[in-house]
């Protein structure tokens, strides 16, 4: 499957999750189980948050072995996400990337109010979600909003960019799979108010 090929299917999955009209059912899954046991071959690579309410083989429709998920509170990106994402890749063969943010994100909000006002986390919690959502938050809080969540909205679509841009330059495996192989990394939110996911423009 092209990368092209892959996002269409995201995008058709998220439309029939939004509809309530599933392909995939527990039958199915089960069934598949003994498929998989020799090898994988995902369509693509979710680099999404831990919370709950984003399942991404859920919201994209998708069945056991469809999708190499990779989720961490606030979707950033450690070394050992980008070494996850470079595993995926070149073990089991996925040229499409996509990382997915959300409405209502927790790590986002938290990091927002730690800059707004120090003393909602004193005891300096969470660091290393904390460094790397930092950057975005404090872009959208110079930016301006009318209100808090207008910003932890726009911190939010910012740190989806920033770990787009963390992979895509900071592996060699992976930029040459853009290069030589035309992997595509591209960027998502999921609203958790309806369930839909708008992949990110420019």
């Amino acid at each position: 499957m092209t990368p092209k090929d892959a996002l269409r299917e995201l995008h058709a999955g998220n439309k029939r999750f939004v509809a309530h009209l599933h392909n995939e059912t527990p039958t199915d899954n089960h069934n598949r189980q003994h498929e998989l046991i020799i090898n994988q071959r995902p369509i693509a690579i979710i680099v999404g948050c831990s919370d709950a309410r984003v399942p991404p083989e859920l919201i994209f429709d998708q069945g056991m072995g469809d999708l190499f998920v990779i989720r961490v509170a606030g979707n950033i990106i450690t070394p050992a996400q980008l070494e996850s994402i470079e595993f995926a890749a070149l073990a089991f063969g996925p040229r499409l990337v996509v990382v997915l943010g959300h409405t209502c994100c927790g790590a986002v909000q938290a990091t927002v109010n730690a800059l707004i006002d120090p003393s909602t986390n004193p005891d300096g919690m969470y660091p290393t979600v904390v460094e790397h959502v930092r950057p975005s938050a404090q872009a959208a809080i110079d930016a301006g909003g009318a209100s808090t969540d207008e910003i932890v909205d726009h911190a939010t679509h910012h740190n989806v960019r920033r770990s787009i841009e963390t992979i895509t330059t900071k592996s060699r495996a992976l930029k040459k799979l853009m290069l030589e192989e035309g992997m595509l990394v591209v960027g998502a939110k999921y609203r958790i108010e309806d369930g839909a996911v708008e992949f990110l423009e420019g």
